[in-house]
């Protein structure tokens, strides 16, 4: 199913689209010549999978030691052939390019024409928030202005106004790069530790926490991303502490920057989507199904506005954010049947974004569909998704997620009353929540239980099937519970059985 090993020339040619690959012909075009290169792309467009002897023999002037380097030429000609036609679709390549024009005329002698250039494309980029390129530009204005001798020094404050903007420019990047760097801490802090456990963890996570927060950089004027930044340190913060609400505020912050600054939704959109992604999930954890829908609507509003403006990678994010929403939205409402009917699609769009598709978010969503046939009770069906993500040998899998995909292939085989197999699978799942650092007490609560189940005699069975479910319900307000009670509900699965049992729960 997956292929981790794909050749990157291939991948970059098979995630051609057919304007690109007819604006590159017209490129290579300028070569008189059928160029080996040439005939590299057209066997390698027509290949369904990568193959080195198929490409040898199809192009037999080709020696077996030449075509790494055929291979590194054609990957460059393809990349310079983008660039040109993605030039006028991201502002930092189009600004680039106005600094590359600039060098080029310097180093012609030029610098009068190449100082107008400059000053011509640094007003672009302080509209669109490009601080580092700024801080660029202005370097290379002060260079040109401390070698040569220009009509700057004739006009009044020019220097000192160059001067004062570089400092300033300077200090922002610096503090930009603090509050960058806040934010992967944080998240990597999540990464490796999780969500907090005890008081001790607590006290660990503020002091780091405090240890690394740009504090002096707060009381100042804020850029855009400086505070997009600030604003997903405290979201992830707040998440590690499990407080959802808290979380919720800097999600919605972070969003509602992109309203304040209208055209960086444009500019940004893959920026701006995981923004309106993480509010999402931070309404599902809430089970906040009436906010959730208006947030959904937004989103697809959004969506609609700027698709035809999406390159690849911000199409393939809006793919992923919705389709997961759209089955997180199934979840909240309760509409399993719903969530089965968007399987189809949302299996062809993964398998047309190939490759390019992150291993980790395609089991997330395999998770997902088998949640939702063991809902519906298609427990064969949720089994085969999960024996994906069980068996997949793609080194670290997020802890979480095997967590809950090893749980819920227990309680699918407990369903078809495969019980001789789950006693030799249990011990298994046993050793991986005993090794787990960051583990959900339901979860390990839950195997317990069916580690008990099997060893009772039928007739003892639900009543510590009640006794557990009344145990489960106390934990429903546990705030360190809530993430592990949203993406595998316990409680429902519990009360279903005592239904069935004659034995009603409210």
């Amino acid at each position: 199913m997956f292929n981790l090993n794909k050749d990157a020339l291939f991948s970059l040619v098979k995630s051609l689209s057919k304007a690109e690959k007819r604006s590159f012909r017209l490129y290579v075009n300028r070569l008189q010549n059928k160029s080996k290169f040439i005939q590299l792309f057209d066997v390698l467009d027509k290949l369904d999978e990568y193959d080195e002897p198929a490409i040898l023999r199809r192009l037999p002037e080709v020696k077996k030691r030449h075509l790494p380097n055929l291979k590194r030429h054609l990957y460059r000609q393809l990349l310079t052939s983008l660039r040109l036609i993605h030039i006028t679709k991201s502002i930092d390549i189009e600004i680039r390019e106005q600094i590359d024009f600039a060098r080029i005329l310097y180093g012609k002698g030029m610098y009068m024409q190449a100082l107008r250039t400059l000053e011509q494309v640094k007003r672009k980029s302080i509209e669109h928030h490009q601080d580092i390129l700024h801080l660029e530009i202005l370097e290379f204005q002060k260079m040109i202005e401390a070698r040569h001798i220009t009509r700057s020094r004739r006009i009044q404050n020019k220097m000192e106004e160059l001067l004062e903007e570089s400092r300033q420019r300077s200090y922002i990047a610096h503090s930009s790069n603090l509050f960058s760097n806040f934010n992967i801490q944080m998240q990597g802090w999540y990464i490796q530790y999780g969500h907090i456990k005890s008081e001790e963890e607590r006290e660990a996570l503020e002091a780091y926490f405090e240890d690394n927060l740009p504090r002096q950089y707060l009381s100042g004027p804020m850029t855009f991303f400086e505070k997009a930044n600030l604003y997903q340190a405290y979201l992830w913060y707040r998440y590690i502490l499990l407080d959802l609400k808290g979380a919720l505020k800097y999600a919605r912050r972070w969003s509602e920057l992109f309203a304040q600054n209208e055209h960086m939704a444009d500019q940004d959109p893959v920026l701006y989507m995981r923004a309106q992604y993480y509010v999402l999930v931070l309404l599902f954890l809430q089970r906040d199904a009436n906010g959730y829908a208006g947030q959904l609507a937004e989103f697809e509003r959004y969506y609609q506005h700027i698709r035809p403006q999406l390159n690849e990678n911000g199409e393939l994010v809006a793919i992923v954010y919705l389709n997961l929403s759209y089955l997180n939205q199934s979840f909240i409402t309760g509409d399993y049947e719903a969530g089965l009917e968007l399987i189809p699609g949302i299996k062809a769009e993964l398998e047309r974004l190939g490759a390019n598709t992150d291993v980790h978010r395609i089991l997330l969503f395999y998770f997902k569909f088998a949640y939702l046939h063991f809902c519906c009770g298609h427990y064969e069906e949720a089994l085969d998704y999960l024996n994906e993500i069980i068996h997949l040998k793609a080194g670290h899998l997020r802890e979480d997620l095997l967590q809950n995909a090893r749980l819920l292939h227990l309680l699918c085989h407990f369903e078809l009353e495969n019980y001789n197999l789950l006693d030799y699978l249990i011990p298994s799942v046993r050793r991986l929540f005993d090794r787990a650092q960051d583990l959900s007490q339901l979860l390990n609560d839950t195997l317990h239980f069916l580690e008990q189940y099997l060893r009772l005699p039928i007739q003892g069975r639900v009543p510590a099937m009640q006794l557990f479910y009344e145990k489960v319900l106390r934990k429903q307000s546990n705030p360190y519970e809530q993430k592990a009670i949203a993406y595998l509900d316990i409680l429902n699965w519990l009360k279903g059985h005592l239904e069935q049992a004659g034995l009603h729960q409210t």
